[in-house]
């Protein structure tokens, strides 16, 4: 008789848990099966082979850019030899090779001018000789897979993939403490409940102090 008054709360309870578990459940499905799949071959990364592909281009820029650049070296002086590459320079590059350079620092030397181009799944730079004005171009792309798994470490990925591994985060917290506390509500009827989510935090413990030194 005591839990009749209870039985309302309980459903009320139930149905909102139930309605954020699906809520954050769908809001971080995807993310969870690219962190599920992209945690096996991480693990397994030195069975795993890939072959880099390799581009590199060379050119020479004018003699008027080459002036410009020799004489914008001093000002990089002021920011520890940092700073972007002028926007004629970019658009160079943009125009020869489309090759985005905005908003990326390079390091500026008496001879040189280097800027380092790093992302997801490969590497790239840029680099300029002030001497002769010869500038080169590299791009190495390590495939897909070793794509997916930057994007697992959120390595080179930018501001917008950092944004979204925090929601994701979040959305997967509230769906696992919400499991949680369905677990618990359905745990009476279910004896096997907190002995299999136990195994869940013993199991990993366990490995941890015996196998790993």
């Amino acid at each position: 008789m005591t839990s009749a008054p209870n039985a309302p709360r309980r459903a009320y309870w139930l149905k909102t848990l139930h309605e954020w578990h699906w809520i954050s459940s769908a809001v971080c499905l995807v993310g969870m099966v690219l962190f599920a799949v992209t945690g096996f071959t991480l693990n397994h990364a030195a069975s795993i082979e890939a072959k880099p592909q390799v581009t590199n281009r060379t050119a020479k820029i004018d003699a008027r850019l080459r002036e410009q650049l020799v004489q914008a070296v001093p000002e990089t002086r002021s920011n520890k030899g940092k700073a972007e590459l002028p926007e004629a320079l970019q658009a160079w590059v943009r125009h020869e090779w489309s090759v985005q350079t905005a908003g990326r620092e390079a390091e500026w030397s008496d001879d040189e001018i280097y800027l380092s181009l790093p992302r997801p799944g490969g590497d790239a730079w840029v680099r300029l000789n002030l001497d002769d004005g010869e500038i080169e171009y590299e791009r190495t792309d390590r495939g897909w897979l070793s794509y997916f798994n930057d994007l697992h470490k959120g390595r080179n990925t930018g501001a917008a993939w950092s944004w979204f591994i925090d929601i994701f985060a979040v959305a997967a917290l509230v769906f696992s403490i919400t499991g949680l506390f369905i677990l618990k509500m359905h745990a009476g009827n279910r004896p096997l409940t907190w002995p299999v989510a136990g195994m869940g935090l013993v199991i990993p413990v366990l490995l941890a102090l015996l196998f790993i030194h």
